[in-house]
């Protein structure tokens, strides 16, 4: 991790299955706040390197860029004022960008602690209605629909 503000640019990773079966996760210390893996920018790092450490780091998954899905979407967004602080004075909007990840069937995932105290699988549907941004539920919506008209 590094040290410092936090960067105002982040990701948000939707791991899923074929089945669209989603992994979300409740955050440490916000009980009730179930989430995909998201993670800020760290130095210069792209946002595909970005995506592959957070989900590495959050979840104990090892992937490439290519198992990646870059959907080449942004969102740009408030921070919520209990997490401004993390960030240098004066900044008060991120901006994150959205990747999936497919996995064949679902994992137990090995959840940072500091992160994460929960973690489940639960069709698209329940997991979008589950997590507690905007953002997150707006991108699950979004990779289900388009996973199934291509299907």
């Amino acid at each position: 991790m590094s040290e410092g503000p936090k960067q105002p640019v982040s990701v948000l990773v939707v791991i899923h299955t074929p089945g669209l079966e989603v992994l979300v996760m409740e955050r440490a210390g916000g009980a009730g706040l179930w989430q995909s893996v998201t993670g800020s920018r760290e130095g210069d790092e792209a946002p595909v390197t970005t995506a592959l450490r957070e989900v590495a780091e959050e979840t104990g998954i090892t992937a490439t860029a290519a198992d990646l899905t870059d959907w080449q979407l942004s969102n740009r967004f408030l921070i919520l004022p209990r997490w401004r602080q993390r960030y240098a004075p004066g900044v008060t909007h991120n901006t994150e960008h959205l990747f999936s990840l497919c996995l064949p069937a679902p994992i137990a995932p090995s959840l940072a602690p500091d992160e994460h105290t929960a973690a489940c699988w639960l069709p698209w549907q329940e997991a979008a209605a589950r997590v507690f941004s905007w953002t997150n539920r707006d991108a699950i919506r979004l990779i289900a629909r388009r996973l199934i008209a291509a299907a």
